[in-house]
Parts: C-alpha cells; sequence; structure tokens
C-alpha cells in the first residue's frame, strides 16, 4: 500500500472515531455566550494547545475542528456578527459594506492600483459581509493544491450542512440564467455545488428568509468546553523561542483588547502544539512581518527587529479583477445576490444581482473618490431607482497579474500597502473583454428581453459605467468603443484577493511556514488562484480539511 493509501486508511479509522464521539459531545448555538468574550475579559496571561490568529472564514472552521480533541484558542480583532442587524439580513447588504466606522464589519483600503476594496472585521470574516454565493472550487484545483480529494468531499459537506441553502431564483436571475444559456454558455448544469463548465445555480448562505450564515455559525460545530473566543482582539505579534532551539520556534502571542490592554496566550508544553495564523491574505503576510517574518530590507527600515529574512512574505498578491454593466430596469425586480454563474470555456465567470440597494453600493464608491450624493442622479436619474436596477458581472479566473505587500505602518490595525497589478497580463485582459462581449450578449438575449429599456441600448449603458466614479483610476475616452479600455478603466473588486503566503514560497504543503516551527499558515494568503466562480465555500472546507489532518497528526491512533 502507497503512502497515499496508507494515509487514507489510518486516517479514515482515526475519523470514524472522531465522528462518532463528534455525534454526542456537547455543542452551542450562537452566539456562544460560554466561550465568546470580549478581549477585555481575557486574562492577562492564558495557556493553550492551539492558537488561532483571526476568527474568519478558514479560521472558525479550524477552530471548531481543533476544539474536539485540544485546548483551542480564537483570536477575531472585530466584532460578533449577531447583534448587527445588517449583517444577517441580505436586504441590507450594502449597508453592511458601508459600515466603515472604525469598529464596523467593513474596513476599506484603496490599492497603489486605485481600486476601492475592503477587508472584513468581524468573527466570519469576509463571509459575514460577502455576497453569499456558494461554489466548490474545480477538481483541476484539488488536485493542483494536492489535497485529498475524498477528505476534501468530506469537509464541504461538513460546511453545507451548516451554512449553505438552495436559492430561491425568482424572475431577474431566471433571466440571466436563461440568457446565459441562450447565447451558449452550456451546458446548462442545474442546481449544484461543483465546479462545471455551463450555466448553473449555486449554493448561497442566506437562507429562506434571508438571514445570512457565515463561517461564525460553524462554531456551533465546537466543543465549548475547549475552545475560547475573544473578539475585539488584536494581536500585535507572534512570539519565538531562539534560545536553545534549532530554529525559531513560535510559542505565544501578544493581543490587546479596545481599551489598549495587553494579554499574553501560550502555547502549552508539547511538540505538536501550534500557532496558526488565518488572518487573511492581508492580515497573514501583515502579521509574520510584524513578527519579523519578511523580506530583512522592509523590516528594518520599519524598525522591526529581523527573525528570518523570507523575501517572498507579501508577494503574489492578486485580485480577480471584475467589471460590471449596471442596467436600469423598466419594472421592479427582486432582491437577489449572486445565485446563477456562467463559467466560461475561457475563463471569465458571469454572475447577477439586482435590487438591494445596489445603488447604496455605487454610491458608497462615489463618496469614496470624494462625490457627493446628487452624483448618480445627474449621471443617470434611472439609477435612483433602488428596486429597479440590476448588475451583470464578470470576474475572471486566476488571475495571472500579481503584485505585492508591504507594511505601511507597524500598527496591525491599519491596512498594509497593496499592489494588485490588474490586467498586468494580457491574458488576463484577453478574458476580461470575452467576459464583456458575453455580458452584452446576455442583455441582448431574449430571455433578458423584458428587464431592458428599449431607449437604453448597450452603448448607453457602457457610457453609464465610464461616467460613475468606481475607482480612483483615470478614465480614456477609447474605453467608450474599446472593450480592452473598458476593462482597464472601470475596474473593481469582488473582493477575492489572495496571496502573500503561498505554499511552496512561505509554506510547505502542510501549511507550516518554511524556517520556523510551531507556526502555520491556513487562510486564502496560501492560494496561487482563486477557487472556484468564489473562493469562500473552500476556504471554509480548508479550515476544516486542515483541522482533521492536523488532529490526524497529533493522534495518529485516533486517542483523545
Amino acid at each position: 500500500m502507497g503512502y497515499s493509501g496508507y494515509w487514507r486508511s489510518s486516517i479514515s479509522a482515526a475519523l470514524l472515531g472522531f465522528l462518532l464521539f463528534h455525534g454526542f459531545c456537547l455543542s452551542e448555538k450562537a452566539p456562544y455566550p460560554t466561550f465568546t468574550r470580549d478581549a477585555r475579559l481575557a486574562p492577562p496571561v492564558s495557556y493553550y494547545d492551539y492558537i488561532i490568529i483571526g476568527g474568519g472564514t478558514a479560521g472558525c472552521a479550524l477552530a471548531a475542528t481543533l476544539s474536539q480533541n485540544a485546548a483551542v484558542l480564537l483570536l477575531e480583532r472585530g466584532d460578533l456578527p449577531y447583534s448587527n442587524p445588517t449583517i444577517n439580513n441580505i436586504a441590507t447588504f450594502a449597508a453592511t459594506l458601508a459600515d466603515i466606522s472604525p469598529t464596523g464589519p467593513s474596513q476599506p483600503f484603496v490599492s497603489t492600483d486605485g481600486v476601492i476594496n475592503t477587508r472584513a472585521r468581524v468573527l466570519g470574516g469576509g463571509s459575514a459581509i460577502n455576497a453569499g454565493f456558494y461554489s466548490r472550487a474545480s477538481t483541476d484545483f484539488v488536485g493542483r493544491a494536492g489535497w485529498e480529494p475524498w477528505l476534501v468531499e468530506e469537509s464541504y459537506e461538513w460546511v453545507e450542512r451548516k451554512v449553505v441553502f438552495r436559492p430561491p431564483m425568482l424572475e431577474w436571475q431566471t433571466a440571466v440564467r436563461d440568457g446565459l444559456v441562450e447565447v451558449g454558455v452550456l451546458p446548462y448544469n442545474g442546481f449544484t455545488y461543483e465546479h462545471l463548465y455551463g450555466t448553473k445555480v449555486g449554493g448561497t448562505i442566506f437562507d429562506q428568509d434571508g438571514r445570512r450564515h457565515s463561517a461564525a455559525d460553524l462554531l456551533e460545530y465546537a466543543d465549548p468546553t475547549r475552545v475560547s473566543v475573544f473578539f475585539n482582539a488584536l494581536v500585535h505579534q507572534i512570539f519565538f523561542e531562539t534560545k536553545g532551539q534549532p530554529r525559531p520556534r513560535a510559542h505565544g502571542v501578544e493581543f490587546r483588547d479596545q481599551e489598549g490592554n495587553i494579554h499574553s496566550a501560550y502555547l502549552n508544553m508539547g511538540p505538536m502544539n501550534e500557532v496558526i495564523l488565518t488572518a487573511g491574505a492581508l492580515g497573514s503576510p501583515q502579521m509574520l512581518m510584524l513578527s519579523g517574518i519578511g523580506p530583512k530590507a522592509h523590516l528594518m527600515a520599519h524598525g522591526i527587529e529581523v527573525l528570518m529574512d523570507q523575501p517572498m512574505v507579501g508577494q503574489g498578491m492578486a485580485d480577480n479583477p471584475m467589471n460590471v454593466l449596471v442596467i436600469p430596469s423598466p419594472r421592479p425586480v427582486e432582491g437577489s445576490l449572486i445565485q446563477v454563474v456562467g463559467i466560461t470555456r475561457f475563463d471569465s465567470y458571469i454572475e447577477t444581482a439586482s435590487g438591494l440597494q445596489l445603488t447604496a453600493i455605487l454610491q458608497m464608491l462615489a463618496n469614496q473618490t470624494g462625490h457627493d450624493n446628487t452624483v448618480l442622479s445627474e449621471i443617470n436619474p434611472l439609477l435612483n431607482h433602488k428596486s429597479q436596477i440590476g448588475v451583470i458581472l464578470e470576474k475572471i479566473i486566476g488571475p495571472i497579474s500579481t503584485g505585492y505587500l508591504e507594511l505601511e505602518t507597524r500598527d496591525p490595525n491599519d491596512n498594509p500597502t497593496v499592489t494588485f497589478n490588474y490586467f498586468k497580463d494580457p491574458q488576463d485582459l484577453q478574458r476580461c473583454v470575452e467576459g464583456m462581449r458575453t455580458i452584452i450578449q446576455v442583455i441582448e438575449s431574449r430571455a433578458f428581453s423584458t428587464f431592458r429599456y428599449r431607449t437604453l441600448p448597450v452603448q448607453a449603458l457602457i457610457d453609464i459605467m465610464l461616467a460613475l466614479p468606481l475607482n480612483l483610476r483615470p478614465r480614456h475616452v477609447s474605453a467608450a468603443f474599446s472593450l480592452e479600455q473598458f476593462c482597464i478603466d472601470t475596474v473593481m473588486t469582488i473582493w477575492h484577493y489572495h496571496g502573500g503566503c503561498q505554499v511552496g514560497r512561505v509554506v510547505d504543503h502542510d501549511y507550516k511556514v518554511l524556517g520556523v516551527d510551531a507556526l502555520r499558515v491556513i487562510d486564502g494568503s496560501t492560494f496561487d488562484g482563486s477557487p472556484g466562480t468564489n473562493p469562500q465555500a473552500t476556504v471554509m472546507m480548508l479550515g476544516r480539511y486542515m483541522g482533521q489532518r492536523i488532529l490526524h497528526e497529533r493522534f495518529p491512533n485516533g486517542k483523545k
């Protein structure tokens, strides 16, 4: 029997015992009154088997899994999502994104490319503020990652049992679905979580009542006697032991509460205990740098003591460019977020949303570019009809174009500086052009005809987009008749940025940080491409998957 077969056989036996145990263990419903507390209530010093930095899309799944057999600390710099009504309701999706207050769930940043972006600051991470679409990675992605397909499948199912639902599919979404099929994005694959060429209806983390179920809900799987979650806990650095060690070994963290009080958490004695970074594509490389792991000259320029010169930390940053056409409708449309996707063979993904105060998102972008609240009506009065507007967007695979991340300050609450280099590679640009052509065909399809003003040709929709202040990039006259220039000028984010701690560059295939011990990174910062059409499914899956792997390493015979 080969290693893979042996590992599968042994972990299967171990997991059987684990799953039987899990079925009878204690559990608690959100908002978890016994194990989630504000960081002001944290002890000055505490000890755990695993310390997880970042209660986001991966971190919640990982903490819930590890808590079945170990003492776990999960530290989240933001607040709980459950007391925030805008987070929990699909109808207030735009209001959640627009809440950029100093302690709000959405922390804005602008890349050096001039694209306005946001970073989650709440338990549940991006899954607490995103559009909710749920779709798995492709089999090719799973294969390239070197993951065990059977454990990937089990881990996806574990997530889906708790937080994923079938969307209602009303008129606007149906029209776009049928338009995609009509223009040749085939076959039609119906409702499925799988990544398949053609048109499909995917899952959503909003239930039938429009209530969001973020990754924070996965903590309902946790053993409440073995997990501690502190929110409003801002980690400042990871501690390392160097004396008497062959190489640096992580052994604790320093975090601060909202009043600035310092708390220290340390690992219990034992060779299997670890600090695990799940702070996301901005937070994880930022925390490595703040802890002395990164490009030597850059760390020294910020007065940071260099623990290890690692020039690859912060490299490979990528953000899947999104381009959109906003479509005023002559009749009311349902409030819907992403439910349908066209997965094209030229590797662009076509998605749509409608109603739900999409104008509020456009206004938010306008405000962040220095415009007042009259700008939308000045561009086109139809943009003020909140219940009669929709968007069709395209996002490209990959992307191939990448950039880098650097520290702006030594304050972990400040955003780092990020460059994504949108469309630097011409193949990315060509995929955008093909995606925009497909969107135009869908708009002109028979299936979509009842949602179009006959007096608004596609060129008028393009002109609206060029007039909207969506980013801080320059506009060119040629963008009105060149889809290449249109893509470059009107690029936005769909919040699927990744990289900065990639496998083979910063971490190994077990997500252990190269050159140090007892430290892993398990989140989207390790990806060299965005998985599937939307990454949250795979990021949650990865937290569960690696939790299982880590427990098997700790208890190879299934012992607790």
